[in-house]
């Protein structure tokens, strides 16, 4: 592939609904570029992108890819992002190396919440875009319905720049509204074609909204739109082109992935409408001086690079991808990791079609690219030792979804361990959590799918094999009331016996943030004091298992007040045991409770869905603490949720709001469990206890 300059350079993610077209659009536009000789298919596959066995298996993308195409002497660095919303983190990864986005909208499905969702996230990183609408070769595909829905929803900023045209209810050509002239497709060839009668109306005022588009553009612009001028075809464009880098226009046009109709219209409007790196700001903080370092994809300074994603495949290694934000990396440059303090030679270049490198000499501000076998990390930042630089990691979600996790096969346990870690390198939203309180293991992830693709890939791809289940909840025991009571440990085996002799008091201590409280008020040495800390060490020791459900214990303050010895048999450990034993007597004769873990939750869903998420929550035990408009038709919902009932709530919410709710949730406090729950948790864990089972 040939080395391509910064303004020769365009970075375009494909965004949308899961299953609207992105993949085989992708394939559509590598075969209208000729980077290969027939298109692939998602059902059959073989496409470009989609390599991974689980998409394959799947037939759904589950990896961001990298397509880059070479196209009327510009590189399209296309970016394939996923749909679905299980892997998010690969979506934004995509988002925060592109410079414009395309909307990928089907026909026939219409705006969907994946096409909302492509939009906020274009809002919020203030991304250029383009709606392009997909399956227009299928009979019942609307374009009208699709542009006049989304003009609903985003206002006058979307202007179609081609408009369909239909005979015999099939797909056969289109108009170009700025040039206002009709094309037709026979065969390979396209043919100019009268515009049709029925599409007369609407180019009118498809095209009066671009003119009016383009004289806003300029105060000069302005005058000659009000004298009636007309503009030429060269200023029009060129006027939309800085209005599309601006976002005030949004062009929509459409097209037929499967017969590659409209795709070839469509990379030469990336290329004359969508911004080249150098039209994009941006900066980071060179670590020497502390003072704000200006890259904007200038190829004249220091070389920094960000890495964007990690790609860890069992066959072809680990390769690093990065976006060149200044200077020009070449193959063998001595590059400084800031984030690692570590210098490091980078050897080869690579660009990535897929999972396939190809070698490259060098690579200009603004192009993607990879390198191999490097101990760097997603979110690192490659500069120069004398020009370190650093910049913002991306904004990655957070996974809120958990299952426990156990090896199939005890001998499998590191390599388990080892191919998690992999896993957790390349895809950031995926995390591995030892809760060591509870003997756990925890797995993380942005929904259900998401976890089940990891346990697959563990199976198919690292030949280990695990069993999820449902987490343990971190319940807590406390007491309620006070006790007194005393244990006499006496054990008399032949030689020195064994005599210990507590008299103690057991009371809420009122801090549940500590698990014990340990006083002792004993007069006349009637227990010497060198046997205070084997009393202590034993309180401390029945904490992390209590009595009632064998988890840890909080809140209780023990005091010893009196008790006995014997100056030959008496000896630490026989005053361990006596605490020890006393603590469980004094515990159980104190109203032992269990207590629940509450998480505060914050739930953002349109309006439409308040409702039903609010009666939800009422049933998961919630209490709702109140509810704020974002501002952009949708509520941010409040309320306390204890953990246990928050298990399966991704899946839950979503059903509930197809899609469109989101939510987040961290640890408040410990409340007591209502006494059904601590019936049900305590017999539970006594027939376990009783097995002396080895999963607590």
């Amino acid at each position: 592939m040939n080395v391509y300059t910064t303004d020769k350079i365009r970075n375009v993610v494909l965004l949308g609904h899961g299953g609207a077209g992105k993949t085989s659009l992708a394939e559509a536009m590598a075969y209208m570029a000729g980077l290969t000789s027939r298109m692939g298919k998602t059902t059959d596959g073989n496409t470009i992108s989609d390599f991974d066995k689980e998409e394959q298996k799947r037939k759904i993308s589950i990896k961001t890819s990298l397509i880059p195409l070479e196209w009327e002497d510009c590189k399209i660095n296309i970016l394939d992002a996923p749909g679905f919303f299980d892997f998010v983190g690969e979506v934004e990864e995509a988002i925060s190396v592109a410079d414009a986005a395309i909307i990928v909208v089907s026909g026939k499905a219409g705006v969907e919440v994946g096409t909302e969702r492509a939009w906020e996230l274009c809002e919020k990183y203030n991304i250029p875009r383009m709606v392009y609408v997909s399956d227009m070769d299928i009979d019942d595909a609307s374009y009208r319905q699709v542009v006049q829905d989304m003009t609903d929803k985003y206002g006058k900023k979307l202007a179609p720049f081609n408009l369909p045209i239909r005979e015999s209810e099939k797909f056969v050509g289109y108009v170009n509204v700025i040039q206002e002239k009709g094309f037709r497709w026979e065969g390979k060839e396209v043919v100019e074609c009268e515009v049709p009668e029925y599409n007369q109306a609407n180019l009118k005022i498809c095209r009066d909204t671009l003119i009016e588009a383009v004289a806003e553009s300029s105060e000069e612009f302005m005058d000659r739109y009000f004298n009636g001028d007309t503009f030429s075809e060269a200023e029009i464009r060129a006027a939309l082109r800085q209005n599309v880098c601006e976002g005030s226009i949004v062009p929509i046009e459409m097209g037929s992935n499967i017969l590659c109709q409209g795709i070839y219209t469509l990379l030469d409007d990336i290329v004359k409408y969508m911004p080249a790196p150098e039209n994009r700001k941006m900066a980071g903080i060179n670590m020497n001086t502390n003072e704000i370092f200006e890259a904007n994809f200038d190829f004249s300074k220091a070389k920094t690079a960000f890495v964007f994603k990690t790609m860890n495949d069992p066959f072809i290694g680990k390769y690093s991808l990065i976006k060149v934000r200044s200077g020009v990396i070449k193959s063998d440059d001595q590059l400084y990791d800031s984030n690692k303090d570590m210098e490091l030679k980078i050897g080869k270049l690579y660009v990535l079609t897929g999972n396939k490198p190809t070698e490259v000499p060098e690579l200009h501000a603004g192009d993607l690219g990879a390198l191999q076998k490097l101990d760097i990390s997603t979110g690192d930042t490659l500069s120069t030792k004398a020009t370190p630089v650093q910049y913002a990691k991306m904004d990655i979600s957070t996974p809120y979804t958990s299952m426990r996790y156990h090896a199939q096969n005890k001998s499998d346990i590191d390599k388990i361990a080892q191919s998690l870690n992999k896993i957790a390198a390349e895809d950031p939203t995926f995390k591995v959590i030892n809760d060591a309180e509870n003997h756990q293991t925890l797995i993380y992830g942005m929904g259900d799918m998401h976890l089940e693709v990891v346990q697959s890939k563990l199976l198919n791809e690292y030949k280990v094999g695990i069993d999820l289940t449902k987490p343990k909840v971190a319940f807590r025991e406390t007491l309620r009331k006070n006790s007194d009571v005393e244990y006499k440990y006496k054990k008399q085996t032949g030689g020195h016996g064994q005599y210990g002799h507590v008299k103690m008091r057991f009371e809420p201590s009122g801090d549940t943030s500590k698990p014990y409280v340990f006083e002792q008020e004993v007069v006349g040495g009637a227990v010497p004091k060198n046997y205070f800390p084997a009393v202590e060490k034993g309180i401390s020791e029945s904490t992390q298992r209590g009595p009632l459900a064998a988890y840890p214990v909080v809140g209780v303050k023990a005091v010893l007040y009196d008790g006995s010895y014997h100056p030959v048999d008496s000896s630490e450990m026989a005053f361990k045991v006596a605490a020890t034993q006393a603590f469980k007597k004094g515990f159980m004769e104190a109203t032992p409770v269990l207590l629940e873990p509450i998480a505060t939750l914050k739930v953002t869903v349109p309006d439409a869905y308040t409702g039903d998420v609010m009666g939800d929550l009422n049933k998961r035990r919630g209490r709702v603490l109140g509810m704020n408009p974002n501002g952009a038709g949708k509520q941010i919902i409040e309320a306390d949720v204890p953990m246990m009932e928050l298990f399966g709530y991704c899946t839950q919410l979503r059903s509930m709001t197809g899609g469109s709710g989101d939510y987040e949730y961290e640890f408040n406090r410990y409340e007591q469990a209502p006494s059904d729950i601590q019936e049900k948790e305590v017999t539970a864990r006594a027939e376990k206890v009783a097995a002396d089972s080895s999963e607590d």
